[in-house]
C-alpha cells in the first residue's frame, strides 16, 4: 500500500531522534503520483535533496528554481522553503542534518556556499559520486561513526555542482520573516499552538492584518496551517515511534483521538492505525524464499 505521508516527505516537520545527527531517506514514487500542494515551512535541520526523476519547482525566500532530473537542492537550517512537484514518477534522496551537527560545516570559511539556499545541477561524474556517497549513508546505522564524515563529504561534493539560476519571485517571500514568531511558537509547542489573535500579537500585528498577511505569504489560513503541521507531525510519529495513537493525538493538541482520526482520514485517506500498519509493512524486509 502506498503511504500518502511520502507524497511530501520534503515538506514535513523534522524531528530527529536523540543521538541521531543525520537522517537519510530514499523516496520513490510511481507514475500515478499526484502533483504536490504548497506548504511553505522551515525547520532546525539543514536539508540536502538529491533528485533523480523530477519536475516542478523549488521556492526559497525570494527565489524560485526549476527542478529538472539530476538536480539537487540545499537549504540551511531555519530558512523557509517549499517544493512543488509535478505529477508522475519521481525519486530523490533526502538528507537532513541536525542543526548543531551541521554548524561546523555550514560556517566553515571554505564552505560559504552552504550558508545560503541553492539549487544546482551536477555533471554526470559528480552525480555518480554523489550517488555513491548517498548509497553508503543509506546503508549505515544512525549511530555509525562514519555517518558525519560521509555527510560532510556529501555536502562538500554538492557545493561543487554548477548553480541553477533562480527566478526572482514577484512577491518578496522574505515577508514570511515577520510571521516567524508565530510559526516558531507552533514548532516548539504544537500541542499548545496560539490562536489567530495570540499569533498576531506574537508578530506585533493586528489580528486582521496578520490573517491577511499569513494567507498571502503561506497560501492558507493560520488555522489550516496549524492543522496541517500537526497532521504531518503525527504522520512522522506514527511511523517512527511506538507511541499510542491516543498519545500522539493528545501530545499534538487534538481535542480527542476520534477527532484526530477524522482529520487524519480526511488528509491522508486512511486511519492512523491503517497508516501505521502500512508503514510497518513497507519497512519490513521480505522473507527469504525457500528453494
Amino acid at each position: 500500500m502506498a503511504l500518502p505521508h511520502f507524497e511530501r516527505p520534503i515538506c514535513e516537520p523534522v524531528e530527529l531522534a536523540p543521538r541521531t545527527p543525520v537522517r537519510v531517506e530514499r523516496v520513490r514514487q510511481g507514475r500515478g503520483s499526484a502533483a504536490t500542494d504548497s506548504f511553505v515551512h522551515f525547520h532546525d535541520a539543514h536539508e540536502l535533496v538529491l533528485f533523480g526523476r523530477v519536475g516542478g519547482h523549488f521556492d526559497t525566500e525570494d527565489r524560485r528554481y526549476a527542478l529538472t532530473p539530476g538536480c539537487l537542492a540545499f537549504i540551511p537550517s531555519m530558512r523557509q522553503h517549499d517544493f512543488q512537484l509535478d505529477p508522475g514518477a519521481r525519486d530523490w534522496v533526502l538528507v537532513q542534518i541536525e542543526a548543531t551537527a551541521g554548524e561546523t560545516l555550514v560556517h566553515a570559511p571554505e564552505w560559504q556556499r552552504l550558508r545560503q539556499p541553492f539549487c544546482a545541477r551536477p555533471g554526470r561524474l559528480l552525480r555518480q559520486r554523489l550517488g555513491v556517497l548517498a548509497d553508503w549513508l543509506l546503508g549505515l546505522d544512525a549511530g555509525d561513526p562514519l555517518v558525519l564524515p560521509l555527510t560532510a563529504l556529501l555536502l562538500r561534493a554538492a557545493t561543487l555542482a554548477p548553480a541553477v539560476a533562480g527566478e526572482k519571485l514577484a512577491a518578496n517571500a522574505r515577508g514570511l520573516q515577520r510571521l516567524r514568531p508565530a510559526i516558531d511558537r507552533l514548532r516548539r509547542h504544537p500541542a499548545d499552538a496560539p490562536g489567530a489573535e495570540q499569533a498576531a500579537a506574537l508578530c506585533a500585528m493586528s489580528a486582521a492584518y496578520f490573517s491577511r498577511r499569513f494567507k498571502q505569504q503561506v497560501g492558507m489560513s493560520w488555522s489550516d496551517y496549524v492543522r496541517t503541521h500537526r497532521l504531518h507531525l503525527a504522520g512522522r510519529r506514527l511511523l517512527e515511534t511506538e507511541q499510542s495513537i491516543a498519545g500522539i493525538a493528545t501530545g499534538l493538541g487534538f481535542a480527542t483521538p476520534s477527532h484526530f482520526g477524522d482529520l487524519f482520514l480526511h488528509r491522508f485517506g486512511m486511519t492512523p492505525g491503517e497508516y501505521r500498519r502500512a508503514g510497518h509493512d513497507r519497512s519490513t524486509p521480505a522473507s527469504p524464499v525457500s528453494r
